[in-house]
């Protein structure tokens, strides 16, 4: 269970900050960059946090699910789970938020599958390092 909450809390918080990077990005508003911008960029990330957490709770626990289930593959490693739940929150935030771009490059490619990627390989190394249980210590 602990697994699921850490997917719940953390995924929806960085990507959701992640696909508005990427999206300023991608419209062109990062040419002229100063403090000022940035702190904009902050002010409209907690404006639409709740948003993020609206349309991102429901992906984040489906990787979760993923996780969980590479969990219990005894021959998978937690090094590797995180490759194989990383590589596939990337194809699903590139299928979700790809379609919406008109530009199509290697880069843009990149910043929209990001936010599936960054998130789920957090979230699953946080879940091993604080769900999984540990081994006792040798006495």
């Amino acid at each position: 269970m602990k697994r699921y909450l850490i997917f719940a809390a953390i995924g929806p918080f960085l990507g959701g900050f992640l696909m508005l990077v990427a999206t300023t990005y991608a419209s062109g508003y990062w040419t002229q960059t100063n403090a000022a911008e940035v702190a904009k960029l902050f002010v409209v990330f907690g404006k639409t946090l709740h948003i993020a957490y609206l349309f991102g709770i429901v992906p984040a626990l489906m990787i979760a699910a993923v996780d969980d289930i590479l969990f219990h593959v005894r021959r998978i490693g937690w090094a590797v789970r995180m490759l194989i739940v990383g590589v596939i929150a990337f194809a699903m935030a590139e299928l979700i938020y790809g379609g919406q771009r008109t530009d199509s490059s290697a880069l843009q490619f990149i910043l929209f599958g990001l936010p599936g990627l960054v998130p789920a390989v957090v979230s699953s190394w946080l879940s091993h390092k604080y769900a999984e249980p540990q081994p006792a210590p040798a006495a």
